[in-house]
C-alpha cells in the first residue's frame, strides 16, 4: 500500500500531462531536471514553417495545441488538435528539424518545455523512454491518417460534433468548449458563416448553445449522435498502443 501511495504520489507531482505521467519513474528523472512549466495564451504561436524546432511542448490540464497548414489561397486549415495525451515540437522527430506547419495555441493554459537537446539526450539513454515516444508517435499519425480521411467523407455536421466532441475530451470540460465560430469555421476549413449556420441548426435541435468566445453543450448524447465515429477510431488506437495516454481514463505508471 505505501508503494502504491509513493507512485501516485510520484505521479501527481509531475506537469498534468499523461504522455509524462505515462513514463516510468526512471525515464522521467532523466527529463525532470530540465522540465519548465510556463502559462501560455490562446492564439500563441509555438512554430512556422520552416523554424527551427528547439523546444518539445506538452499541453497540460485543459491546454490544447494545433497543426494549422497554410494553403496557397491564404486560409490556414487546421489538422488535428494535440492536448494532454501528447506534445508537439520534436517529440515525434530525431534532433533539430525545421518546423513543416504552424503550431498555435488553441486553448490556453499551462504548458511544460524541454529542450529537444535534452529529450534526445535522454532518448539515447533509454531505450524505453524511446519505444514510448515512438509509439506516441504512431498515435499521431494515426490521428492524422483519420483526420485526411473525416475531411473527405464526412459531412460538416457530423465533422462539428467530433471537434466539440474531441475538444471536450482534452480540456475535461463537459459542459462548455473555448470556441469562437471563426475558430470551427478553420477547424472545419469552411466559412465562418457557414460554421455559423451548422452551429444553428444543432441550437435550433436543443443540443447546443453558444455564448461569447464558447461553445455551451445541450445534450451530450445528441451530440454524440451526429459526430462520425473518427474520434472513437482515435481512442481506440490510443488505448491499442499506448493505453492510459488518451484521456479517457487516468494514466497509471509501469515499469517499462
Amino acid at each position: 500500500m505505501d508503494a502504491h501511495i509513493s507512485k501516485t504520489s510520484e505521479i501527481d507531482s509531475r506537469p498534468a500531462n499523461n504522455l509524462l505521467r505515462r513514463l516510468n519513474a526512471a525515464d522521467y528523472a532523466l527529463l525532470a531536471p530540465h522540465v519548465t512549466v510556463d502559462e501560455v495564451g490562446p492564439n500563441h504561436l509555438l512554430y512556422s514553417p520552416g523554424d527551427d524546432v528547439q523546444v518539445v511542448h506538452f499541453p497540460c490540464g485543459p491546454s490544447l495545441a494545433t497543426f494549422l497548414v497554410p494553403n496557397e489561397d491564404g486560409r490556414d486549415v487546421e489538422t488535428i488538435l494535440v492536448g494532454r495525451e501528447g506534445a508537439v515540437g520534436g517529440i515525434v522527430s530525431e534532433g533539430f528539424l525545421p518546423a513543416y506547419t504552424r503550431i498555435c495555441v488553441k486553448f490556453g493554459g499551462p504548458f511544460a518545455r524541454i529542450h529537444v537537446g535534452k529529450v534526445e539526450a535522454a532518448k539515447a539513454r533509454s531505450p524505453s523512454l524511446r519505444n514510448i515516444f515512438a509509439r506516441y508517435a504512431d498515435c499521431m499519425l494515426a490521428q492524422i491518417f483519420q483526420s485526411t480521411a473525416c475531411n473527405a467523407i464526412h459531412s460538416i455536421e457530423q465533422r462539428t460534433a467530433k471537434w466539440i466532441v474531441a475538444a471536450m475530451e482534452r480540456t475535461g470540460d463537459a459542459h462548455s468548449v473555448p470556441l469562437t465560430h471563426e475558430q470551427l469555421a478553420t477547424l472545419l476549413g469552411v466559412g465562418r458563416s457557414y460554421a455559423s449556420r451548422v452551429l444553428q441548426s444543432f441550437k435550433a435541435e436543443g443540443v447546443l448553445d453558444t455564448r461569447r468566445g464558447a461553445i455551451l453543450v445541450r445534450n451530450h448524447d445528441g451530440l454524440r449522435l451526429r459526430a462520425c465515429l473518427c474520434n472513437d477510431a482515435v481512442k481506440q488506437h490510443f488505448e491499442e498502443v499506448l493505453r492510459g495516454v488518451y484521456p479517457t481514463e487516468e494514466p497509471e505508471i509501469r515499469a517499462s
